[in-house]
């Protein structure tokens, strides 16, 4: 899938998720029918012990990509840790706003302040998911680090994506009802050993990892 393709596959998600983002019951299906991981409820709770992993090694400026509600931005805000946080949705910008997070409204393909300048860019809730093509996302995330800067990625749990540990599709949100909520746009789920190989194809590599009830993954540049 080419940048402006997902691009606009992006913009799409402010549509497809607002019923999530509204804080209603909702579930991810898949276009052959799979139950695919969307931690609603998370999403809308305030930053947790589970979150620490990643929150813990923002040490510096940290864009996170999809961020939502913005959960993870107000944290690190009241950590005082310059952050912004990126959605393409009106109402996610709304709801980020409202808990005191900077943030600003745009798809993570359209030009980011501050490129090339970010100490860590997060990729939480599935959010390697966007656009359908994780390689091509973090690609682009390696783009927003400065040098020696970091990626940090939430992987699925093994059981989400059997097989090669790769889904790639379209999905769609549906209420608890089981009436489509939203359009349907394309997504992917990425298991943790999955997720190493992209890495490497995107020129980089795995510094440190943890698997559990939720999968971390720091990323940074290939030592050249």
């Amino acid at each position: 899938m080419n940048p402006a393709v997902t691009a606009v596959a992006d913009i799409a998600h402010a549509e497809a998720f607002g019923l999530a983002l509204s804080g209603a019951p909702a579930l991810l299906l898949g276009d052959d029918g799979r139950l695919l991981p969307a931690a609603v409820a998370r999403w809308h709770a305030p930053a947790g012990v589970g979150d620490g992993w990643l929150l813990d090694r923002c040490g510096g400026p940290t864009m996170d990509l999809g961020c939502g509600p913005g959960r993870l931005v107000a944290e690190l805000a009241a950590r005082h840790v310059p952050v912004l946080g990126v959605d393409c949705s009106r109402r996610a910008v709304w709801e980020c706003r409202s808990r005191g997070g900077p943030v600003v409204h745009r798809d993570v393909f359209a030009r980011l302040p501050g490129e090339g300048r970010w100490h860590h860019v997060l990729l939480a809730d599935g959010n390697i998911g966007i656009g359908g093509d994780p390689l091509l996302l973090l690609r682009r995330c390696a783009a927003v680090v400065r040098t020696g800067g970091t990626v940090l990625v939430e992987a699925a749990a093994d059981a989400d994506v059997p097989g090669s540990g790769l889904w790639r599709g379209v999905a769609r949100l549906h209420g608890t009802g089981g009436a489509p909520s939203g359009p349907p746009f394309p997504w992917a789920v990425v298991g943790l050993d999955a997720l190493a190989a992209l890495t490497n194809a995107a020129g980089l590599q795995v510094r440190d990892w943890t698997r559990g009830e939720r999968s971390f993954v720091e990323l940074g540049q290939k030592a050249s």
